[in-house]
């Protein structure tokens, strides 16, 4: 079977109010820079971070400040499999409040997604091993937003600090 490719459709675990941020990166140091960087951004945000290595011992590595949080990355890990993939789990924080600081790691090749919503992660299997194809985030779109819709999205990002009023 060289060559083949099998695709599978892997779903993500959580609760609903804990958001992700599933990655690739190229290093074992990731584990300790993307920790450094959500404690650095956000200081009292609770995370666990899982990290797929791709050579030598080929383990899941795992770091963060609450156990619930390092169980479900460790988890989700396992089922994803990709090799040096990364799923990063946080509460009391948003994605947006991370991101960047993620982005910036230097190990950090790709951002997959950042959200709250259900996810599934198409994997892509051959005999040497898992690839992330991509993400499916959320669900497909019911309509167009209208003016109702504008003033909702507004609010909600004033009430939350991100825009002022």
């Amino acid at each position: 079977m060289n060559g083949a490719v099998e695709l599978k459709v892997v779903k993500i675990h959580k609760p609903e109010d804990v958001n992700m941020i599933l990655g690739q990166s190229h290093f074992i140091k990731t584990v300790e820079d993307i920790s450094e960087a959500v404690t650095g951004a956000v200081p009292n945000a609770k995370f666990g971070l899982a990290f797929c290595e791709s050579s030598g011992d080929c383990l899941i590595r795992l770091d963060g400040n609450d156990a619930d949080l390092i169980a479900l990355a460790r988890d989700n890990a396992r089922v994803i499999g990709a090799g040096h993939s990364f799923i990063l789990f946080l509460r009391d924080c948003f994605p947006i409040n991370v991101l960047n600081a993620i982005k910036q790691v230097q190990e950090v090749c790709t951002i997959y997604c950042a959200t709250a919503n259900a996810a599934e992660v198409i994997i892509a299997e051959s005999v040497q091993g898992r690839g992330i194809m991509g993400v499916i985030d959320g669900e497909k779109p019911r309509g167009v937003e209208g003016p109702g819709g504008v003033a909702w999205r507004t609010g909600l990002l004033r009430k939350f600090g991100y825009k002022r009023a």
